[in-house]
């Protein structure tokens, strides 16, 4: 009997090597990448092959490692959260890995193989994303691939809501929502860093536990009771001067009744709605309040590159510091095949801290 092998044999060895070199440049221009085709829940996650990206002008190439997720990632799953204009709809904010290639006109001395971390409008859930230099950032060396895609989306974030937009000052009281969330503890630790005193709400005894080992002052489980009485309770009845919030609606009135006089109330995402009945204007007014609002994926590359440049010069040394005061907290991590799970993981709302994604299984760097 002839083995079924061997017509596959003589095929390969009679080939035409040109077509076979054609065949081999075509696949080598592939990639693996999570893909949703159809609107929906996680079960519409699918690994597809799709073209990898060619570095344009002032571009990287960068290996993705790690990829870590954000709740705007399930809302881009669902069809609620569309990429920007011109940018990739593959899912992903946030990587880390190793340079590739290098585009035309580079300003910095980058170089294959250079650990890296980006920020991104899209395309972090594939091998491969093609980065603009300016969003990039090197990786600390004491910190694996896993760790480092932890923090330029929820890092710069929480930066971007402190600095850019609260201008928190030394000493103030900050109220952090999902304190036990990758934004929220990056938070806790910015204010921390930057002389002001955190506070946090969360939906466990564990979250709020591990909020408070992050540095917070205090903590509120906002199933159980009133965060508004707990605030003015620490405070002494003055009040929170910032508070960062990714709920919305459902928490407006214990916002308004927990800020201080003159506070600033910074709205980030809206999880608990993004409708308010009663009387919101009159309360805050009272307060004199400010009501900021703050979105980062839709904003120009100038912004970006700006942010990312005070946060590498103000934040980034310290994750290096011996013994670093700074780091990324990892709840979770999950392969590439598993993207489903690590998305139910979230939904579930079971994280604390971040959910990361192995691009590289075998990699021992990004264990």
């Amino acid at each position: 009997m002839t083995s079924i092998l061997h017509p596959g044999r003589f095929l390969l060895r009679n080939i035409n090597k040109a077509a076979f070199h054609k065949f081999s440049s075509s696949f080598s221009k592939m990639m693996q990448a999570v893909c949703v085709h159809v609107p929906g829940g996680p079960e519409n996650l699918l690994l597809r092959a799709v073209p990898k990206p060619e570095p344009k002008d002032g571009e990287v190439l960068v290996k993705v490692h790690a990829a870590a997720l954000n709740r705007a990632d399930l809302l881009q799953r669902r069809g609620l959260y569309p990429p920007p204009p011109g940018e990739s709809d593959i899912i992903g904010l946030e990587v880390a890995g190793t340079v590739d290639a290098l585009g035309p006109g580079l300003k910095r001395d980058w170089k294959p193989d250079d650990r890296v971390m980006a920020l991104l409008s899209g395309g972090g859930y594939a091998e491969y994303v093609s980065v603009p230099e300016e969003l990039l950032m090197p990786v600390p060396s004491n910190l694996t691939l896993c760790q480092a895609a932890a923090i330029p989306e929820a890092w710069l974030t929480a930066f971007q809501l402190l600095v850019f937009i609260a201008q928190v000052k030394d000493r103030e009281v900050v109220l952090v929502h999902a304190g036990a969330s990758g934004v929220g503890t990056a938070a806790v630790q910015l204010v921390r860093l930057f002389g002001a005193v955190p506070i946090v709400t969360a939906g466990s005894p564990e979250k709020l536990r591990m909020a408070e080992k992050l540095g917070a002052a205090a903590g509120f489980n906002y199933r159980e009771e009133s965060f508004a009485q707990g605030v003015y309770d620490f405070t002494e009845g003055k009040g929170a001067n910032v508070i960062l919030d990714c709920i919305g609606g459902a928490n407006w009135e214990q916002n308004v009744s927990s800020l201080a006089i003159d506070g600033r109330w910074v709205l980030y995402g809206t999880m608990g709605g993004r409708t308010v009945e009663g009387d919101l204007l009159g309360k805050l007014l009272s307060k004199r309040g400010h009501l900021l609002s703050s979105l980062l994926r839709s904003r120009s590359l100038q912004y970006k590159a700006e942010l990312v440049r005070a946060f590498s010069h103000r934040v980034l040394p310290y994750f290096s510091d011996q013994p670093a005061s700074l780091r990324p907290v990892i709840d979770s991590t999950f392969s590439l095949e598993d993207i489903a799970e690590a998305h139910r993981h979230m939904e579930a709302n079971r994280n604390m801290g971040k959910i990361v994604v192995n691009m590289i299984s075998q990699n021992k760097e990004t264990q």
